[in-house]
């Protein structure tokens, strides 16, 4: 079984787990310029347990990924103990651990008592944990945030209740579920977590760049940090964090010929590893920010439904920075 603490001394930012983002080319683009530890999107338990093949597409891994770290969600212990080892036998020596969301903020989500609502019903989070535990052979961790309701600040009490459970580690967001991802994330509930729990904990929120990520590291006393919201068009961030992190090498900037090729490797990535580019639009819009006459690139991206339209206008953008003024968009 991995040792987290070692893991996290090694390479300590992790790319969370987002829904709807972290397919396989997301993770691919990732794991390519630095992140070690790459997690799925959200899988249902109840999705694994009636085998939906939608559901298992979530869970797999590519060839090229080393590794995979699966985030289950759902309420009912028996569905997890079934996923654990489902999830187990399918992606085999790949699996490095099983988190537990007890965090997603989703209307849809809480109201089926999921997620974040979760933080609600102690009880009910801890059976999960120990569903999971019993079977399985990885570690199995849970993300959590301050607390429910605005004001609350619950963290501390149910990570602790989740190490006797049986879990491994605790990521924390540092805002309530209420809140969102509005306001500003509260950092000091890191430390209030680390300071009733004896396992790793993983810090999470408001980490948008490396060197919010390494501050994270410095400032408090996590053991690891998530980086969700800012790898949005910067894949680079986890091997620039760690440089900045532990070697204080300075964040380089990206020109805007970079990106373009980035954009275009993640697109052919997203081309060999999914049925349909809907999720194309999206991303390229994170590559294009701040780019020469992005809001017209942008606006144009959303028009692309095929690979071969999305390669011939990443074509057509590279050959007016190739004559523009700053070729290469510093």
């Amino acid at each position: 079984m991995i040792d987290l603490r070692e893991q996290f001394k090694r390479q300590p930012f992790l790319m969370a787990p987002m829904a709807g983002v972290t397919d396989a080319a997301y993770r691919i683009m990732c794991r390519r310029r630095g992140a070690e530890m790459a997690y799925t999107e959200m899988v249902s338990v109840a999705g694994l347990s009636y085998k939906s093949a939608k559901t298992w597409v979530l869970v797999e891994p590519e060839p090229e990924e080393p590794q995979i770290c699966v985030q289950l969600f759902g309420t009912k212990p028996e569905q997890f103990a079934f996923a654990a080892n489902a999830v187990q036998e399918r992606v085999g020596d790949k699996l490095t651990l099983i988190d537990i969301n007890m965090a997603c903020p989703a209307r849809k989500v809480i109201t089926k008592g999921e997620g974040s609502a979760l933080m609600k019903e102690p009880e009910l989070a801890a059976s999960l944990v120990e569903a999971c535990v019993r079977e399985a052979r990885v570690p199995v961790t849970v993300k959590i945030r301050r607390g429910f309701a605005a004001g609350e600040n619950t963290a501390a009490d149910f990570a602790a209740r989740m190490e006797q459970a049986g879990a491994a580690a605790v990521a924390v967001h540092g805002r309530t579920a209420n809140q969102l991802y509005t306001g500003e994330a509260d950092w000091s509930t890191i430390d209030e977590v680390a300071a009733r729990v004896g396992v790793p904990v993983i810090g999470s929120g408001d980490v948008f760049s490396a060197e919010d990520a390494a501050r994270m590291l410095a400032k408090t006393a996590a053991d690891a940090v998530f980086i969700a919201r800012g790898t949005y068009g910067n894949p680079w961030v986890f091997g620039d964090a760690r440089a900045l992190a532990l070697d204080g090498v300075p964040v380089p900037e990206r020109g805007a010929l970079e990106r373009i090729e980035a954009l275009r490797e993640h697109l052919t990535l997203l081309h060999e590893t999914q049925p349909f580019m809907a999720r194309g639009r999206a991303f390229s819009s994170w590559y294009l920010k701040g780019l020469p006459h992005a809001a017209a690139w942008r606006g144009r991206v959303m028009q692309c439904t095929t690979y071969d339209e999305f390669m011939a206008l990443l074509d057509e953008a590279e050959a007016e920075l190739a004559v523009g003024p700053d070729a290469d968009g510093r």
